[in-house]
């Protein structure tokens, strides 16, 4: 299939913006973009002339939240717009209204979209630049490492709001759970779980006015951008600290109380019988409240149940391999158990996000 970039339906949404939204659609519709969604997301009253121009503007179209509602929330309407108005393009470019997008780096992403593979398509910035803000230089260096951390892709700009997907994908964007700034976060960590490309594109970096136009809040945003990044992992950790209770709690219930009235008297047995079924209920109760809670798998568990299961042998195998091996150099037990199972835990996070409990793409 070629595309050109009258097939991509360019998406901006906007808060407050100033006359220069206006000269850059005008640049957008010279490049060769042809078709435009603003979403006004609650924009005080007097800057609604320039969404009333915006409107009278050949190829644009303009949506309006009565209230700011978050950038998430303004994407998810513009897709929607899309997904019906417009069900023949072959690609969504979303942009953001600050400047920093310039229309020949839209087309660049787009141009990379049409002769690459299929996948999200991310405008990067380079951080590395002298005139980069510290704290944005930082900022997105951290968080582009951390995020490789957990989810296994290093993204050199996982902030960058020019992204172009394919069109087939508007149901998979409008599903991804967020409100604001996060949102965006929440895309490519659900990208990386259905193993979804995503290739960054390196366009220009601007900073206008040391990027005082942006509406991205420091400390608020950041803070749900990153309780998203970690949001799993910390879920994983209640999980497995409460399977733990369950584990010891229901040993020591069956070892101290029901195995020896039900007249199991051999001391050997009951703790066999105590410690392997107390170790079934609590894996079974891990593998849902996993499912349900931390990775929030969708449709039927039955693969998931299996791979789990693989799972929970291969831990226990490198376990006692590891720990064997370590106390052959002289390592004491206790210290060579405790390495492999911190090791190995962090090894079972990622196992069950990629593998165990993955998004399966229809």
């Amino acid at each position: 299939m070629t595309s050109t970039l009258q097939d991509v339906i360019v998406l901006i949404p906007a808060l407050d913006p100033d006359d220069r939204l206006i000269a850059y659609l005008d640049v957008l519709r010279t490049t060769g973009f042809a078709h435009m969604v603003i979403v006004d997301d609650g924009s005080h009253e007097q800057k609604q002339p320039i969404f009333q121009r915006i409107a009278e503007m050949d190829g644009c179209a303009v949506l309006h939240h009565p209230v700011n509602r978050g950038k998430g929330v303004a994407l998810k309407t513009g897709y929607q717009y899309i997904s019906e108005h417009f069900p023949q393009a072959h690609y969504v470019l979303t942009a953001d209204s600050d400047g920093q997008h310039t229309a020949s780096d839209c087309q660049k992403v787009c141009q990379a979209a049409f002769a690459g593979q299929e996948g999200l398509y991310l405008g990067s910035r380079d951080f590395t630049l002298d005139f980069i803000p510290p704290k944005s230089r930082f900022g997105n260096k951290m968080t582009s490492r951390v995020f490789q951390l957990f989810y296994g892709t290093y993204l050199p700009d996982t902030q960058t709001g020019l992204r172009v997907f394919p069109h087939s994908e508007l149901a998979f964007m409008m599903d991804v759970e967020g409100e604001r700034y996060e949102y965006e976060m929440n895309v490519l960590i659900a990208c990386a779980r259905r193993k979804i490309p995503m290739i960054p594109v390196t366009i220009e970096t601007i900073y206008e006015n040391n990027n005082e136009g942006t509406h991205f809040h420091p400390i608020r945003d950041s803070y749900r951008i990153y309780k998203v990044i970690l949001g799993n992992f910390f879920r994983f950790m209640a999980s497995s600290f409460f399977c733990v209770l369950v584990d010891q709690g229901l040993a020591a219930f069956l070892a101290e109380f029901l195995l020896p009235r039900l007249g199991m008297t051999d001391s050997t047995g009951i703790l066999w019988v105590s410690g392997f079924l107390a170790r079934i209920v609590s894996a079974v109760t891990n593998f849902f409240l996993n499912k349900e809670f931390v990775f929030k798998l969708k449709g039927a568990a039955g693969k998931a149940a299996l791979r789990y299961g693989v799972l929970c042998i291969a831990v226990i195998v490198l376990s006692n391999l590891g720990v064997t091996l370590l106390t052959a150099i002289s390592i004491p037990r206790w210290i060579a158990k405790l390495l492999c199972d911190t090791l190995l835990y962090f090894f079972s996070y990622r196992m069950q996000r990629s593998w165990v409990f993955r998004e399966e793409k229809a």
